[in-house]
């Protein structure tokens, strides 16, 4: 399979799921340093939560943010894919 027919699959899933627009949740494990570039993915009425890891190097991101779409939320983790040290959940 490649990438294009995960996205496909992903896309199909989202759409049986969710009636758009929709909240949606995104989980982010990111290097402290990071957090910001990731919450920078988000409007300011998106809610985002945090949590440093207990030796303080990393930060997890809780995000209930609005979606017009499957293809924003897609949209979202691909930008949110190219931030150093990124871990998608």
């Amino acid at each position: 399979m490649n990438y294009r027919e995960d996205e496909d699959k992903f896309r199909d899933l989202l759409n049986q799921e969710y009636e758009w627009p929709a909240r949606y949740t995104y989980k982010f494990i990111v290097p402290v340093a990071q957090a910001t570039a990731v919450s920078a993915l988000f409007d300011s009425a998106a809610d985002i939560s945090s949590r440093q890891s207990r030796g303080g190097k990393y930060t997890s991101l809780t995000i209930h943010a609005l979606v017009q779409d499957a293809d924003e939320v897609i949209a979202i983790y691909q930008a949110a894919a190219v931030i150093p040290g990124i871990i998608s959940l």
